[in-house]
């Protein structure tokens, strides 16, 4: 190693352990107090830009990148920077990582507006900090990768549920869809995914750490085992999931076509003139109708429309009733429209999927049970429309539904779940273990088209189609629409801001997977273990200092 690297090496592990880089080499005079607080400082600097860059680092794990390796580097990072550090240092260097973590994650609410992407990476990188706190105090307890990955599943698990009911964007589970990890999901859901990817970050930091001190004048067996043991455990970690069997059994197929209307411009502003998405739709369907009558297309057993594909209510305004009748008969199969209803007062609306006959015309629905905070409904509209104008660019709340979307679909009991509902693990298991052979998610992502966005959902689908052994068939208005095997491939996807109908037989599902059946007990108990940790460090602490 040249003298060059050799340095440049030694200054980053400085940076991120703390350890001056020439006290392996220092043998004379301890320099003095000024010294002492310019290298302090230059080391704080260096931590805080090594977090910042750490945080980037898991934004690359993420789609549209999808470098899932880089999830685990950054864990690592992020546990040799808090790793015996004060409290209060270890809550900065929490809040250094999470926040250009999150505000590069978010960058595709900017067609909101820039200071909305930077409130709402400021509001989730402040979970962040109690973890940088955690991670610092638990760091000095025997077995500390472990701990670190508990608290990693009680960070999140807080900030999916908090406030307004959670924002779970971000989670280490959903940069992981198509890694070594994501079977576990089928076993402990996403939560354990979160865990184990941040339990091998972990003892990769405690490999790296333990081949640095091999550097140092103490040397031995013992330390070199150490970070050869290390490292081997965090590889039988990720590969756990390999041994995790399939417990969903088949249950026959559905032939389904999947139509993708799509929109004239992504943005704010991206429904046009009345009736235009509608109109779209329909007429896509009947070129469907057209291709089954001429036989370039075999007859599905169900259509699937996206959420909002009628942009009208059809049972306020009779000609958008008209031409989804229309279009439904058409294709003489029923159709699940995505469609916003009026009420059930006149401050509100519900976003819902109606299941169409050709026949009976609207039949069974499902009003979406989550909706997005401060994008379909308002909190406290009448304090805060007063200081933020925007806001009243959403005019009447989107009033929550309060059961699960199986409903029959043709032949066959499937689960709708609607756009964002796919991120919150409740939802999509309850409707699972509902009686769903399949999942549906309507969603509608032309506001965020070309961001990147779109992608991130498409990796939360992957998971939950492992998690919960079944076929996710998502419709959206301008794309990613996408069919996905119960083992997490995508099988077929369109492409965005494009008109197109997917022709599929995707396979149904019965049973459920142990993720299904334990539900949230997994999240508490490593959440708990991870609290649990912090006080047993904090009282051990106490303890040292009180027999000192």
């Amino acid at each position: 190693m040249s003298p060059e690297s050799d340095t440049a090496t030694a200054q980053f592990v400085e940076a991120a352990v703390g350890v001056p880089a020439d006290a392996a080499r220092t043998t004379g005079e301890r320099p003095g107090r000024l010294r002492r607080l310019g290298r302090a400082a230059r080391r704080d600097w260096r931590r805080t830009a090594t977090a910042a860059a750490a945080g980037l680092l898991l934004t690359v794990a993420f789609p549209p990148y999808g470098i899932w390796p880089l999830s685990l580097l950054s864990v690592a990072a992020l546990a040799l920077l808090t790793r015996g550090r004060r409290l209060r240092q270890g809550a900065w260097t929490g809040f250094a990582f999470g926040f250009p973590f999150m505000l590069w994650l978010l960058q595709w609410l900017h067609v909101v507006g820039w200071d909305a992407v930077v409130g709402l990476a400021l509001i989730e990188a402040l979970f962040f900090v109690p973890l940088g706190a955690a991670l610092a105090l638990t760091s000095r307890l025997p077995g500390w990768p472990l701990w670190g990955a508990c608290l990693w599943v009680a960070e999140e698990a807080a900030r999916d549920r908090l406030p307004f009911g959670g924002f779970p964007w971000g989670r280490l589970a959903f940069a992981n869809t198509g890694s070594p990890f994501t079977p576990l999901a089928a076993v402990g859901g996403a939560p354990l995914v979160t865990f184990a990817v941040a339990l091998a970050g972990g003892l990769l930091a405690a490999a790296a750490l333990a081949a640095w001190r091999l550097r140092g004048p103490v040397r031995g067996r013992r330390t070199a085992a150490t970070a050869a043991g290390a490292l081997l455990l965090a590889v039988a970690v990720a590969g756990s999931g390999l041994a995790v069997p399939s417990t969903t059994e088949p249950a026959g197929s559905l032939k389904v076509a999947v139509v993708q209307g799509n929109v004239e411009h992504p943005g704010m502003h991206f429904l046009g003139r009345p009736l235009m998405i509608l109109d779209n739709h329909v007429a896509a369907t009947l070129k469907l109708a057209d291709d089954i009558k001429a036989g370039r297309v075999a007859k599905p057993d169900l259509v699937i429309w996206p959420e909002n594909s009628s942009d009208l209510d059809p049972f306020t305004y009779p000609e958008a009733y008209a031409r989804i009748n229309r279009a439904v008969q058409a294709v003489g199969v029923p159709v699940l429209v995505g469609v916003l209803v009026e009420g059930p007062d006149a401050d509100h609306v519900q976003n819902e999927g109606i299941v169409w006959d050709p026949v009976t015309g609207p039949g069974a629905s499902y009003t979406k049970q989550h909706p997005v905070p401060f994008g379909e409904y308002v909190p406290f509209r009448k304090e805060l429309t007063r200081f933020i104008s925007r806001l009243k660019m959403v005019p009447r709340d989107f009033y929550p539904g309060h059961h699960t979307g199986v409903m029959t679909m043709g032949p066959a009991r499937l689960g709708d779940v609607i756009c964002f509902e796919v991120a919150y693990d409740g939802i999509v298991r309850d409707t699972v273990n509902a009686g769903a052979k399949a999942l549906v998610v309507q969603t509608n992502n032309a506001t965020y088209g070309r961001t990147g966005q779109p992608e991130q959902q498409l990796a939360m689908y992957r998971l939950r189609a492992v998690e919960h052994g079944r076929t996710v068939i998502t419709a959206a208005t301008s794309g990613i629409s996408a069919i996905t095997a119960p083992d997490g491939t995508v099988k077929q996807r369109t492409r965005e801001f494009t008109r197109a109908v997917l022709d599929a037989t995707v396979p149904l599902r019965t049973g459920t997977t142990l993720a299904d059946r334990i539900g949230t007990a997994p999240e508490w108990t490593l959440a708990i273990v991870g609290l649990l940790s912090c006080a047993a460090a904090s009282w051990l602490g106490r303890r040292g200092r009180t027999e000192k």
